[in-house]
């Protein structure tokens, strides 16, 4: 079973909403066909670096100023990763395809590995977590709204046959592309996982399967306020409190 079943143009159109999206200094890395417009932003050499995959309705403008002075106030360097087709990013999203996105970051970004974190909202859960088993020594791995169950938000937008296959294909394009349980066991180093308790898009569930699966030394915070997109507006002080200690290492 190949990727190209989860980069089918009718799932891609469905599952993913790409906005344009303008910032200052952009960071462009460059694919075979499309580049990706990032942001990063440098405090020290000796830093953590925290590559950011945001949420699907949103784009690295919305983590620039205020995410992005919080996070270099915590003492990391920060590179906010946008997809193709989002931002200032062109080419078109694919699902499958673009988790070969992470290694052109990471060598783009020039740091080790073993001082990157990789950090992922929503969507981009399945981009960092990816990251985290492409690099298994790499710093730390926070997942925020994450998603356990890639099938599950796949079969709510387009059914197996639409995409050509019957539902056996489907969960082997996803087992094989997308399996959260096994990419978590090849990590090694700390997972934060947060998510809202009153998640109604993607279920506090997935946040508990997710902690499950990770390897030690890992953290399930289950944050009182907000839902799937207020989270960190309303859990404001406690959202960067734990980001803060796990940059720290504590």
């Amino acid at each position: 079973m190949t990727h190209h079943v989860l980069d089918h143009p009718l799932l891609s159109a469905r599952y993913f909403f790409p906005l344009a999206a303008g910032f200052a200094d952009p960071f462009f890395v460059e694919g075979e066909g499309f580049r990706l417009g990032c942001c990063y932003r440098r405090i020290a050499a000796d830093a953590p670096t925290i590559m950011h995959f945001h949420g699907n309705g949103e784009t690295v403008a919305d983590y620039t100023g205020e995410f992005e002075a919080r996070i270099a106030a915590l003492g990391a360097n920060l590179l906010l990763a946008d997809y193709r087709g989002y931002g200032m990013s062109t080419g078109t999203p694919a699902l499958a395809a673009m988790l070969n996105d992470v290694a052109l970051l990471v060598a783009a970004a020039g740091v080790d590995p073993a001082q990157l974190i990789f950090f992922g909202r929503s969507l981009g859960s399945l981009y960092a977590v990816h990251g985290a088993a492409r690099f298994p020594g790499a710093a730390g791995l926070i997942i925020e709204s994450g998603i356990a169950d890639p099938l599950e938000r796949i079969l709510l937008r387009v059914t197996p046959a639409e995409l050509g296959v019957d539902r056996a294909g489907l969960e082997a394009a996803v087992g094989e592309a997308l399996d959260q349980h096994r990419k978590l066991a090849a990590f090694r180093g700390r997972t934060l996982i947060m998510h809202a308790k009153g998640d109604d898009l993607v279920p506090v569930s997935h946040a508990e399967r997710l902690h499950a699966w990770a390897n030690p030394p890992k953290q399930l915070l289950i944050l009182p306020h907000g839902d799937h997109n207020s989270i960190l507006a309303a859990n404001r002080d406690t959202y960067f409190a734990a980001v803060g200690q796990f940059i720290a290492g504590r």
